[in-house]
């Protein structure tokens, strides 16, 4: 396997971003080994709610027990291995099985065994308990490890807090409606390049992210995760109270205002903003697809405030945000005035010039791209034993 950095660029193959080979077995070292982000604190706050998530290879259960407690466990039966459970929603008091009704109490212990006297009786139900995973809270998001004995939560994001928005997103409110999916046609990893990517923002988004100074860009990884601030610019700022699109977070010191984009590993975004908190969700489907969920939380404010807000600012985004090329129509990304369109055209893009044989890169911006190349080492080193 020959890598392209020959090209002066990339620090991966070309294999990386295009085989199913490469796809796989990301999803065992790298996808499989992390804490993976599951949903948000508020989507099991009931007893007996839960919640199923794909992490790497394994998919997992997040139940809320009847006994208070939350609990990750494998989402399969132990006797042939049939999926326990879909989507979300309430468990009641127990999980049956829908193929054979083998169910197992909420707190994964085995229930009960049709025919079991006379089809099992030699029955050893302490080694068919379901196999437990590793869960936990954070910054007002939910995360499960399919490890029981996995690396602490706190230690995994252990040293990011200086780096992130001074305010509590827990204390924010997530609206109905506010959820977005995105289907991008690119591998994961030219989408969490493109995220980190410093050096576009002023020209792919000379348009549309003119709100933020982009010449005062603050970057650097804090082990496996990648943090970068970036102020607010100076037309924004200068009426910000009625500039902002959506009520200020209140709590946010003046001179902290501005842009805190994390990268947490592997393929979780974060935009906490002076207006907003989101999670950007990049989920691997396959080696050039990746389903994207953003899901934002904003200041504690009736409707008439956003409503309020949004008219007495209408007048600044209309002068002020502009499309890349105005001769483009608004339905073409290059148009649209629209940065998220901006973004996953230009990774579609670049996902469909990796099959050309002629393919290469040029060099790589010593600053504006330092981040990229930090992140495919840190691929590179993940996947060391795969490429051995």
């Amino acid at each position: 396997m020959n890598s392209s950095r020959e090209n002066g660029f990339q620090g991966l193959p070309v294999e990386a971003y295009t085989s199913r080979e490469w796809f796989d077995q990301e999803q065992i070292a790298v996808f499989g080994k992390s804490w993976h982000l599951a949903g948000l604190a508020e989507d099991v706050t009931e007893k007996g709610s839960f919640l199923t998530v794909q992490a790497g290879n394994y998919p997992m259960i997040v139940l809320h027990g009847h006994d208070g407690r939350l609990r990750a466990f494998h989402n399969f039966c132990r006797h042939r291995g049939t999926r326990l459970l879909r989507g979300a929603g309430k468990a009641g008091k127990a999980i049956t099985c829908p193929y054979h009704d083998w169910t197992y109490r909420c707190d994964g212990t085995l229930l009960s065994v049709p025919n079991e006297a006379e089809d099992f009786p030699d029955l050893d139900r302490a080694c068919l308990h379901l196999k437990a995973g590793s869960v936990g809270f954070w910054r007002g998001m939910l995360f499960v490890h399919p490890q029981e004995d996995a690396i602490p939560l706190r230690d995994w994001f252990g040293g990011l807090e200086p780096y992130l928005a001074p305010y509590s997103p827990e204390k924010l409110v997530e609206y109905p409606g506010t959820q977005v999916e995105y289907s991008i046609r690119a591998n994961w990893k030219i989408v969490a390049e493109n995220y980190i990517d410093a050096y576009h923002l002023a020209h792919l988004h000379s348009g549309t992210l003119r709100m933020y100074d982009h010449k005062r860009i603050e970057s650097r990884f804090v082990r496996d995760h990648f943090v970068f601030w970036q102020p607010c610019s100076e037309a924004y700022l200068k009426n910000l109270e009625i500039n902002a699109p959506y009520p200020l977070i209140d709590h946010s010191p003046q001179e902290k205002l501005g842009a805190y984009v994390p990268l947490l590993f592997p393929g979780i975004g974060l935009v906490e903003s002076e207006v907003s908190w989101s999670v950007f969700h990049m989920q691997p489907v396959a080696p050039d697809e990746t389903r994207v969920v953003v899901r934002s939380r904003f200041a504690k404010a009736s409707g008439w405030r956003f409503a309020r807000q949004y008219r007495q600012s209408t007048a600044f985004w209309e002068q002020f945000v502009r499309p890349k090329y105005a001769n483009l129509d608004e339905d073409d990304p290059m148009g649209s005035a629209d940065f998220m369109a901006e973004d996953i055209y230009v990774c579609e893009q670049q996902q469909q010039s990796f099959s050309s044989p002629e393919f290469e890169q040029g060099p790589s911006a010593l600053v504006g791209e330092k981040a990229v190349r930090e992140h495919q080492e840190l691929i590179l080193k993940k996947m060391a034993e795969f490429l051995s």
